[in-house]
């Protein structure tokens, strides 16, 4: 009995001294690592709320949880309720607003999760609103991919690889439209910017109930 307790011990010494998965090191992958990504295999579920002002009183609001064990959405609007699976062949509509909402909620985690991109970097550029030094991250995604393929986002990050601004670029055009990621906050291991501001200075989109499980 004792020698076999000995041999289970050696054997359990032994694999805990194997080496984790390792992250590619990678910009990207070190982006997604600054808002937790390392810590997601601990996550459940993530929920959260994605609202936009359109004017001094429109605001409109969509709420989700996203069950990532089952892959499963649970969708809200002004209208309707309902769930749906990621997994079936026919998704519904919500699905395109549950993955254009994701990306403004979590496009770090989605450096990590996403595989068909490009990216480029470059050091020192100054942010397009309010002129912070920064390293440009600029993210193209493969033309057959997504909802609308061949995007790109230009990533603005400061010495944390965190995001300071982010612009899109539809297509991967020249113009783009350009937010602030601000007002962090950590919910659980993982953590979300929950406001973005436009040129204007004004809020347009934020993201509110955000819960992790």
């Amino acid at each position: 009995m004792k020698q076999l307790s000995f041999v289970i011990l050696l054997v359990w010494a032994l694999s805990s001294c194997q080496p984790k998965e390792t992250m590619p090191d990678t910009l990207p992958m070190k982006v997604a690592m600054a808002y937790g990504f390392d810590q997601m295999d601990q996550v459940n579920t993530i929920g959260f709320t994605w609202n936009v002002q359109r004017d001094s009183v429109n605001v409109l609001s969509r709420s989700y949880v996203w069950n990532r064990k089952d892959q499963t959405v649970d969708y809200t609007d002004p209208d309707t309720t309902y769930s749906y699976s990621l997994l079936t062949d026919s998704l519904p509509p919500a699905d395109r607003a549950f993955i254009n909402d994701k990306y403004w909620a979590m496009m770090p985690f989605q450096l990590g999760w996403d595989s068909g991109y490009t990216f480029e970097t470059e050091e020192g550029v100054s942010t397009p609103l309010k002129g912070t030094n920064s390293t440009k991250l600029t993210i193209i995604y493969n033309s057959n991919d997504g909802y609308t393929p061949g995007d790109a986002y230009d990533l603005y990050l400061d010495e944390n690889n965190k995001i300071l601004e982010w612009t899109f670029r539809r297509g991967n055009g020249e113009q783009g439209a350009t937010w602030t990621w601000e007002n962090e906050k950590q919910i659980g291991p993982l953590t979300f910017a929950q406001d973005h501001m436009g040129a204007n200075g004004k809020r347009f989109i934020w993201i509110s109930n955000i819960s992790v499980n």
